[in-house]
């Protein structure tokens, strides 16, 4: 099963609310795996960055389009069979099934053998706030802490996808360790593992 992944490509989600963490650890993994990676944010439209740094909540119309240029563009890697980094906030399952469709082989409700997997990262509430207001601060983010409760809110994740969630305040290295671990054991093949395993350090920090 790990040679097939191989050869067909595979997508790792990095999900969660804004200012888990998802940018530092999505790089540091493709960084691991020399892989590509993918910044959703930078898919956005103008009008949607424009309306989360003025504190207004994305609709599902507002989304929606983004999340078909996202899968279309993972669709891309995985038909190449490239392996490839994403972060999305993902929140809810409709908003993964989505991305999820970018596997032309995948069967709504068959999560375990779809291409596009997905590592939730979480934290407490008030370590998240405070690192999205240290980066708006510093200018890193158009989105503010005031939206946080709004995507904690819309946060959801059904048993049956097994979706693994990770500490978002474990360190990187750690982070990144655990999710190449969590792959391997998921499509581990006799001794063969899907992702490297070696873990180079780093000195990166999650803000």
């Amino acid at each position: 099963m790990a040679s097939d992944l191989q050869a067909q490509g595979l997508a790792i989600v990095i999900m969660g609310v804004s200012g888990s963490g998802k940018s530092t650890v999505c790089k540091m993994l493709a960084k691991t795996l020399g892989c590509n990676f993918i910044e959703a944010d930078d898919y956005h439209s103008q009008s949607n960055k424009d309306k989360m740094s003025r504190g207004i909540p994305l609709s599902d119309e507002d989304r929606i389009p983004w999340l078909e240029t996202l899968s279309s563009t993972i669709r891309n890697y995985l038909i190449n069979g490239d392996t490839v980094t994403l972060t999305c906030s993902a929140l809810r399952q409709q908003y993964r099934e989505i991305l999820r469709s970018a596997d032309p082989n995948y069967k709504p409700g068959n999560y375990s053998h779809c291409r596009v997997q997905f590592v939730c990262l979480v934290a407490p509430a008030e370590v998240i706030a405070e690192r999205i207001k240290i980066r708006s601060n510093e200018e890193k983010h158009f989105m503010p802490a005031k939206l946080l409760q709004s995507q904690l809110d819309l946060l959801q994740i059904d048993e049956a996808e097994q979706i693994s969630k990770i500490d978002a305040t474990s360190g990187l290295q750690n982070i990144v360790n655990s999710i190449i671990l969590l792959i391997n054991n998921k499509y581990k093949c006799g001794n063969e593992n899907l992702l490297p395993v070696s873990f180079p350090g780093s000195g990166l920090s999650l803000l």
